[in-house]
């Protein structure tokens, strides 16, 4: 069996976090599964999603150190093409990846006491993102 949902997520732009653990807990909730896996993918190149503890000092940690290992530049090939000052951001929500797997048993989220799921906005701009969630099992 397969359900799916759609969460909305508004963003103030780049480095912005959120935690959408109980949104996805509430589309398995509503899925009915008790035993499979939940996807979570972000619709969109400049955004990605993941895991983390989700406190305040890994949410600045996280977009600081993205910065760091891509920093905002006009250097990049995409700039070159577009000159519209996200080249970085493409970059960044690659690396971190657009979507998550999660295993569900007993019709909970299988997490660690200190994860929960994250979006983060890589774009320069805030942004109003879809987030697709798909569960799927018994």
């Amino acid at each position: 069996m397969s359900y799916q949902q759609q969460i909305s997520v508004s963003t103030k732009g780049h480095g912005d976090m959120h935690d959408l653990t109980e949104q996805v807990v509430a589309v398995v909730n509503s899925s009915g599964i008790q035993t499979g896996t939940v996807h979570v993918f972000n619709v969109g190149s400049t955004a990605a999603v993941g895991t983390i503890e989700f406190e305040p000092g890994l949410q600045r940690d996280l977009p600081a150190i993205l910065d760091k290992v891509i920093p905002p530049s006009r250097n990049y090939g995409h700039e070159q093409a577009w000159h519209d000052g996200n080249g970085h951001s493409h970059l960044q929500a690659t690396l971190l990846g657009p979507s998550l797997a999660v295993p569900i048993a007993d019709g909970k989220l299988v997490l660690g006491t200190w994860q929960q799921i994250f979006h983060l906005e890589c774009d320069v701009r805030g942004r109003q993102r879809t987030v697709v969630v798909t569960v799927v099992g018994d």
